[in-house]
């Protein structure tokens, strides 16, 4: 597929905007399902956007970063992985694979980003020091720059001038290694979903676990129609919380007035 030049310029100012919501609002869009699927919809394969923006989706909900620490940049993974799985007229799973190491460079990039801002902060520093507090929080603008020239000129460089670069390397790729890129894109689904279950409690709540394994294994229900079964247990387990904290204040308040 031949890139435009509208879509190479859409997609990198959402790259800019990821910047902005990852470090500002944090509004949900620039989730790796929402990255994954406006490239898919600017580059006109939604599905495959959605599945590896999804799949990748289920990485990012195990693991998060706390105070200073960067992690895999998933969001741009899920970004770059579908623009170049679409242009180069590759699989879901290929696509996947290539998105999970993108992920991982854009980290160390992540990084590089950090260690520029210090340079804005002593600055502003100094300028507090000296009274002008307008002009040290305009350097908060200088950082947010970094971070969105972070963002952008790695999705600019693989979108204008990759490619040509991407089709060579996807034709040099042996079969078995192809086929070793579809079959870890299979698995990592199950690894997303892994990482999920040990942060969850699930031992406190196993029977739902089990309810959930039946109908999606044995009763071959679609995804919906389990989400729907799980909203209903849950205003089920909220009306019988209610209830036991009204029959405690029942009981709390019938005491009082016997003393």
């Amino acid at each position: 597929m031949e890139v435009k030049t509208w879509q190479i310029i859409l997609l990198c100012l959402y790259a800019m905007y990821m910047a902005y919501d990852g470090n500002g609002p944090t509004m949900g869009f620039s989730k790796p399902t929402f990255t994954g699927f406006i490239a898919g919809l600017i580059l006109g394969d939604v599905k495959t956007g959605l599945y590896i923006g999804g799949t990748l989706n289920l990485m990012a909900l195990g693991i998060g970063n706390f105070g200073g620490a960067s992690i895999p940049d998933y969001s741009t993974g899920a970004l770059m992985g579908t623009a170049l799985t679409i242009i180069s007229g590759q699989s879901a799973e290929v696509g996947l694979a290539l998105a999970l190491p993108i992920s991982l460079l854009m980290m160390q990039i992540d990084v590089l980003a950090r260690l520029s801002t210090v340079f804005f902060q002593h600055r502003a520093e100094k300028l507090v020091d000296e009274g002008e507090f307008k002009r040290a929080a305009n350097l908060n603008l200088y950082g947010f720059v970094t971070y969105a020239l972070s963002k952008l000129i790695p999705v600019f460089i693989a979108l204008a001038f990759g490619q040509g670069v991407v089709q060579t390397i996807v034709d040099a790729i042996p079969v078995q290694l192809s086929a070793g890129f579809k079959l870890a894109g299979a698995m990592l689904p199950a690894v997303g979903i892994a990482i999920l279950l040990k942060y969850m409690p699930v031992k406190a709540n196993m029977e739902y676990f089990i309810v959930g394994f039946i109908l999606v294994s044995y009763l071959q229900m679609p995804i919906l129609g389990v989400a729907l079964v799980g909203v209903a247990f849950a205003i089920m387990s909220y009306k019988k919380m209610l209830a036991s904290k009204q029959s405690v204040e029942t009981v709390s308040v019938g005491g009082m007035g016997d003393e």
